[in-house]
């Protein structure tokens, strides 16, 4: 009777032992959000602090709302991080440089730990350099990641990221101690990431799997219970359906790693991929889905309990202030990008009954979005620029975004053509001109007909051009005829003989047409391309290729992709009598205009 007496006295004790030995943790996660404060797709119908009334996704109003409420309802430990990616896509990047705004509003929303990917690369080290000092001077920011990068010792180019390193406002690897519990994490930036953002150089990156292995012994030997990977690299589907990619082999070959965090690839994942007893999980992009991992830490042991993604859509109530600091951004964005260009944010510029879709893992050929992209920098050069141009073209890599149905504003516009910088205060790229011989047109176009099948970034549209050609004839042999088609319908045949001297004009985004330069190296020397300006002189610096889209004015006026974009649709018919422009019919089915197969 005393032993039962003891032992209902002492239960209580050997429950309240086996509660607290068992802790929950709550991973919240996101990646490739590209600055989507305002949701995705369609800006202009985002309206967070109501609902029931749009059918936008994400929005960082909503993605902070969904982290308080998680915060608040789960009484064990809830950390959240961003696996890269966090910035570029709309227009609150392009003054990030002078305000810092974006990593500040992220600490301030919940996140404790961010990941560099290759897109906070998209202006150079010193450029993200710069964002992250400006972004430490307004106050607390998550802590930020870049495990495997490397700097020269020879460039002085990154020396202002490698600073943040010694300083560790930047860190290799993180442990957050809580409730007991000491989590690790690193992060990585994979091979195609890395080989994607050719603006981070002088910058590399040490290899994946080696990296991580020396990662994980560190942390272990630092007395980590749990070690996650945040990992900029990725999974895919392979040609037989099952999961592959470089996160799915890194947890192939790295033990010790509890949980990878993946991003890149933009993959939503509704259940995590399994591998080696390691989950990899990824929650899409552009914040329209925020991933949550539940974990029970139990004797020395970490397992899955669930995982599920939350989405950030219109059932939830968004959160006030984060909203208003949003608002007070946006403010300043109509200030000094949009009144000089006689622009208001939510401006309607333009709508579309129909869809202009893009995929950049799909049919690149059954865009109807890509040949308008190209048809607009022709129009807008031709119009702007004395000297005009023949054929206009845009890579597929640098369409970043699809038109949905609706109303469409400049920012709706813009992240369309989101790319890249000139020497003004307008972002984008800026639009350049080169010259070349009618056998060289051949050339570039018989190079860029095989040049996508290695990445579909190198897929392209045109527009000024229609080509016949043989599929079934050899490298640099396809085509027969090349015809440039002026905005009067005349026609002009060009010659592809040597004795025919005439240059002819190509248009493209300062980016783009540096790929003329490397033509040779593609054709494996069988294609030497000069582009030359006007007069036929050899042009070595592609600054000197940027068009001046107002020689009246002082300085170099320079075009932008999406301004070309934003003019052209502007200028299209009113259809329904509302004020408002209507995207032309035509572009609602694939264009197949540029190449003629026989």
């Amino acid at each position: 009777m005393k032993r039962l007496s003891l032992t209902l006295l002492l239960l209580p004790f050997f429950l309240t032992v086996s509660a607290q030995s068992e802790k929950k943790i709550i991973i919240l996660h996101t990646n490739d959000i590209h600055s989507r404060l305002n949701g995705y797709p369609r800006e202009s119908t985002y309206s967070p602090l109501t609902t029931g009334n749009d059918l936008t996704m994400g929005g960082f109003s909503r993605i902070a709302a969904i982290i308080k409420t998680e915060k608040e309802s789960n009484p064990g430990i809830t950390l959240t991080v961003d696996a890269g990616d966090f910035l570029e896509g709309t227009l609150f990047y392009a003054l990030e440089a002078q305000t810092g705004f974006q990593l500040s509003l992220m600490k301030k929303m919940g996140y404790d730990l961010v990941s560099i990917g290759n897109h906070e690369f998209e202006f150079g080290p010193e450029k993200l350099a710069g964002i992250i000092n400006k972004s430490v001077s307004n106050g607390p920011i998550p802590n930020i990641l870049s495990g495997n990068a490397l700097f020269s010792s020879t460039d002085p180019a990154d020396d202002g990221l490698e600073k943040l390193y010694s300083a560790e406002v930047i860190g290799k690897k993180l442990i957050i101690e809580k409730d007991g519990l000491r989590i690790g994490f690193f992060s990585l930036l994979g091979v195609n990431a890395a080989d994607v953002a050719p603006s981070a150089r002088p910058v590399k990156f040490a290899k994946q799997i080696p990296f991580a292995k020396k990662m994980v012994k560190e942390l272990k030997s630092e007395k980590c219970d749990i070690i996650i990977c945040v990992s900029h690299s990725g999974v895919t589907k392979d040609k037989n359906g099952m999961w592959s990619g470089e996160d799915v082999k890194l947890a192939e070959s790295v033990r010790g790693i509890d949980v990878i965090i993946s991003g890149h690839t933009h993959t939503k994942l509704d259940k995590p991929i399994i591998i080696n007893g390691i989950p990899v999980v990824q929650a899409g992009e552009n914040g329209q889905y925020i991933g949550r991992i539940s974990l029970t830490w139990s004797k020395g042991k970490l397992g899955l309990d669930d995982y599920n993604l939350i989405p950030a859509d219109d059932n939830i109530l968004g959160d006030s202030e984060v909203e208003e600091l949003v608002k007070e951004q946006q403010d300043l964005i109509t200030r000094f990008i949009l009144s000089p260009l006689g622009i208001k944010y939510s401006d309607p510029v333009a709508e579309t009954d129909f869809p202009l879709e893009f995929d950049i893992n799909g049919d690149l050929s059954a865009s109807s979005l890509g040949p308008m992209v190209a048809d607009a920098i022709h129009y807008y050069v031709n119009k702007h620029s004395a000297d005009g141009c023949d054929v206009s073209m845009v890579a597929a890599g640098v369409i970043r975004d699809n038109f949905v149905p609706g109303v469409l504003s400049a920012p709706d516009i813009f992240s369309v053509m989101s790319l890249g910088t000139g020497s003004d205060n307008i972002p984008g790229y800026p639009l350049s001109r080169l010259y070349v011989t009618g056998k060289e047109l051949k050339n570039i176009l018989e190079i860029l007909q095989v040049a996508y099948k290695s990445t579909p970034d190198n897929f392209c549209y045109y527009s000024g051009l229609k080509v016949e050609y043989n599929p079934g004839r050899g490298l640099l042999k396809k085509l027969s005829r090349i015809d440039i088609v002026r905005s009067d319908g005349s026609i002009i045949n060009v010659g592809f003989s040597k004795k025919n001297k005439t240059l002819y004009s190509i248009t493209a985004n300062s980016y783009m047409l540096e790929f003329v330069g490397i033509i040779k190296k593609m054709s494996f020397g069988l294609i030497n391309v000069v582009p030359k300006d006007a007069s036929g002189k050899p042009v070595t610096d592609m600054k000197n290729a940027v068009i001046d889209m107002n020689q009246s004015a002082p300085g170099t006026q320079e075009g932008k992709e999406w301004l070309a974009l934003l003019e052209f649709i502007s200028s299209m018919k009113d259809q329904n009598g509302n004020g408002i422009p209507d995207i032309e019919k035509k572009y609602s089915v694939p264009v197949k205009t540029f190449f003629t197969a026989f």
